[in-house]
Order: structure tokens, then C-alpha cells, then sequence
């Protein structure tokens, strides 16, 4: 009876480290999933984020089934006779043709990019992209109603144009009340001047009178 009883606990033992050990790998597996999950979401993140790199990958690839589908079949085909009668030359002829063309159309891109400044209007749709995933409410929509959205997106505009007005005025009457008593310390240095000459002067006259009091004083006019 004993014998039956330690069997059972040691099946029962047995099946909870099965079990155990099965939730275990479960939760590696969900884990290791979860991991793959968002290395995929990752990736994907970011090629959606790199406007360019996808933009130079579609060329590329626009590019090379372009130079596939000119093989030297269809050249052949097409230029039949010389291909029969110098299948060498024509040979050469195709893949002097195929790398001129490789090189003009992969000019003509690099032109379009750099005329049409996509890889900085590119970056910037990225960058916005970026900055909308931070903001919790939705874009901005039309309602239907011009006069509504008109006025949603003047009524802003003008407001701003009104402050910035306010600010310049308040900045200019600032400018004018130091420029005022500039002027008015300005004028009070001219009076005070002005002030000092006329006392200078009439000290120089009392000066002068004194003088001639003196020097008649010395030489009576009944003497001359």
C-alpha cells in the first residue's frame, strides 16, 4: 500500500515538473515571439520613417528591371542582321549600350533629387512623422464648411499678426520714451551751460567794472 502511494506521488510530482517545465518553454517561446515581434515592428518603423532610402530603393529596383527587360533578345531581335553577322560586336554594342543607359538614367535621378530638394523635403516629412507621434490629438481635418475652416485658420493668423503689431509698438514707444530723455538731458546740459556761461559773463563784467572804477580812482579826469 505504501508502495502504491509513493508511486502516485512521484507520478503526480513527475507531471507538475512537466508541466512546469512546459509553461516554461511556453513563456520562452512567447517571449522569444514578442522579441521577433517588435524587431519586425522596428524595422518596419523604420524604413517607414527613411523616406530616402525607400525612394532610392524603388529606383534601384525601377532601374534594374529596366536593364532586364533590355536583354540581349531583344536586341538580337531587334538587330537582327548585325547580331547574325557579328554576334561578337553586337556583344559588345549591347553591353556599351546597356551601361550608357544605366548611367544617363541614374543621372537623370540624382538631377530630379537635387532640383527638386528631395532628400531634404523627404527628411522633413520624416521629422514631422516623428514629431506627430508625440501629439495625442488628431490632425487637423476640414469640417466641410469653408467659411468655418477658412476663418479656423485666418482668425489665428491674424491674431498672431496682432500681437507681433502690439510687441513692435510697445517696443517702439520704449525706444521713443529713452530717446526723449536723451533729448531732455540733452537740454537740461544746454541750460545749465547757457547758465554758467551768463554767470561767467556777468562775473566778467563786475570784473570789468571793478577795473574801471579802479584805474579811474587812480587817474582823476581833472588830471588829464
Amino acid at each position: 500500500m505504501a508502495e502504491v502511494v509513493n508511486c502516485r506521488s512521484k507520478e503526480a510530482t513527475r507531471s507538475e515538473s512537466d508541466k512546469t517545465n512546459e509553461n516554461a518553454m511556453l513563456n520562452a517561446s512567447g517571449q522569444t515571439g514578442d522579441c521577433e515581434n517588435r524587431s519586425v515592428k522596428s524595422a518596419q518603423s523604420d524604413a517607414r520613417r527613411s523616406r530616402l532610402k525607400v525612394f532610392n530603393k524603388v529606383m534601384e529596383k525601377s532601374l534594374q528591371r529596366l536593364i532586364a527587360d533590355a536583354s540581349f533578345s531583344r536586341f538580337a531581335h531587334s538587330f537582327h542582321p548585325l547580331c547574325k553577322q557579328n554576334p561578337q560586336m553586337a556583344d559588345v554594342i549591347h553591353k556599351q549600350f546597356i551601361t550608357d543607359l544605366q548611367k544617363a538614367i541614374q543621372e537623370d535621378i540624382n538631377r530630379v533629387i537635387e532640383e527638386g530638394d528631395l532628400q531634404v523635403k523627404l527628411e522633413e516629412l520624416d521629422r514631422l512623422e516623428e514629431q506627430a507621434k508625440d501629439m495625442p490629438a488628431p490632425a487637423w481635418r476640414p469640417s466641410g464648411a469653408p467659411e468655418q475652416d477658412l476663418c479656423s485658420m485666418l482668425i489665428p493668423y491674424h491674431q498672431g499678426q496682432e500681437e507681433y503689431v502690439r510687441r513692435e509698438l510697445r517696443k517702439l514707444q520704449k525706444e521713443n520714451t529713452e530717446l526723449a530723455q536723451k533729448v531732455q538731458s540733452g537740454r537740461d546740459t544746454i541750460t545749465h551751460t547757457e547758465q554758467r556761461i551768463a554767470a561767467a559773463v556777468d562775473e566778467w563784467k563786475a570784473s570789468v567794472a571793478d577795473l574801471e572804477s579802479f584805474v579811474s580812482s587812480l587817474c582823476p579826469l581833472e588830471d588829464f
